[in-house]
């Protein structure tokens, strides 16, 4: 949607006045995946797709929004005790709420917003809606509250709000986004560097292909995970290994050692982790060298690795990624937290028709309805339009 057509709705639901208008994009992820959570790198990029806000202070305490593309309006005040019944209010509530805990006043305003990340396909539309409201909160209350500290913002609105103890890379990705680069992220430390990503000049496309498939996940799946972790880490730092906070510390021969103090279903997730922070670190000095048949090869070990060991994906993601390797694609796995979704894929120019449209009718022969295609384009993190 158009900078003009979200003033337009805007304008129909709560009148003339001109409202400011911000954008906060998706992302994709190249690798490090189910890794935020344990302290490890991760290596997103915001993408060419996202959330788009008209927003106008009303001067009451009250907040009305209308999401466009559900037709459903809500409205609520800035108490802890004023939380929407409305799903996706939650978000925009829970943001101004962590704005409130952090010291920032908050004021009411009208809003309208239109979204065009694809719902469930690992792109985090979410975080992006976090990232819109946060980012243009700051920016017209003059609340000068950092980058960092407005993408925990959205990470708090997931813990705190919506029920998700996800990570920090979606809303990190979302708010520090830049054209043309990766950002490859130390979630320990918080110790970030900007990658130049460019497939198409090297005769690669980065191609996602959407299942249409969302297994019931979500969060129950996703926190016995982050559970099994944080119990591999404990033993290995009970195990005399202090330095070991979190399993990105850890080595293979550190997890060997309490093998048969941790459940094999422990151990397997711990295994995942450790060898995926060690393809992050290989993607890295690959992409520094424009080396996409590495990347390529990493990303089908993350595959593999989820699909095995961590146990995140799910039979059609399967078939996708069984399909690329089939078409000689250089690089496809699962991207997100699993379990339906998208494959994101690498791609040589030659071969991406054949490969997409024998990726629709194998499919679709198989499950009986086309997976969605989406090429990516690396693009800028939130801002004001």
């Amino acid at each position: 949607m158009t900078k003009e057509e979200i003033v337009k709705i805007f304008q129909e639901k709560f009148g003339n006045e001109t409202p400011e208008v911000y954008a906060s994009p998706g992302r994709i992820n190249l690798i490090g995946e189910h890794t935020d959570y344990n302290g490890s790198f991760v290596f997103p990029g915001a993408i060419d797709k996202g959330m788009i806000a008209a927003i106008r202070l009303n001067g009451t305490d009250k907040i009305k929004a209308y999401a466009v593309d559900l037709d459903q309006y809500a409205e609520f005040g800035l108490n802890e005790e004023d939380k929407p019944e409305e799903g996706w209010a939650k978000y925009i509530f829970g943001v101004c709420r962590e704005i409130t805990k952090r010291g920032g006043t908050v004021k009411g305003f009208d809003t309208a917003f239109s979204g065009d990340v694809p719902l469930g396909a690992g792109m985090s539309s979410s975080a992006a809606l976090e990232s819109t409201y946060a980012f243009a909160l700051n920016d017209m209350l003059h609340l000068g509250i950092d980058k960092f500290e407005l993408a925990r913002i959205g990470q708090s609105t997931e813990h705190n709000y919506v029920g998700v103890k996800c990570g920090i890379m979606d809303q990190f990705a979302s708010i520090f986004g830049k054209e043309g680069h990766l950002i490859r992220l130390d979630t320990k430390s918080m110790e970030y560097e900007y990658f130049p990503f460019d497939p198409e000049p090297h005769g690669y496309k980065l191609v996602l292909l959407d299942t249409v498939v969302k297994h019931e996940l979500a969060s129950s799946a996703y926190n016995k995970r982050r559970e099994s972790c944080e119990r591999a880490a404990k033993a290995i730092h009970d195990n005399g290994h202090p330095e070991v906070e979190f399993l990105r510390d850890a080595t293979m021969q550190q997890l060997e050692e309490v093998r048969d103090k941790i459940s094999p279903e422990d151990y397997m997730r711990a295994e995942y982790v450790i060898e995926e922070t060690q393809r992050v670190r290989d993607v890295s000095d690959a992409l520094k060298k424009d080396d996409y048949e590495t990347v390529g090869q990493k990303m089908y070990e993350t595959h593999h690795g989820m699909s095995k060991l961590y146990e995140v994906s799910c039979e059609e993601l399967d078939f996708l990624n069984d399909l690329a390797r089939d078409h000689d694609v250089t690089g496809s796995r699962v991207m997100g937290g699993g379990f339906g979704g998208c494959t994101i894929n690498l791609v040589k120019n030659e071969l991406y028709d054949k490969f997409i449209a024998d990726a629709k009718e194998k499919f679709e022969a198989k499950y009986g309805h086309e997976p969605k295609v989406y090429d990516v384009v690396i693009s800028d993190g939130a801002r004001k339009l």
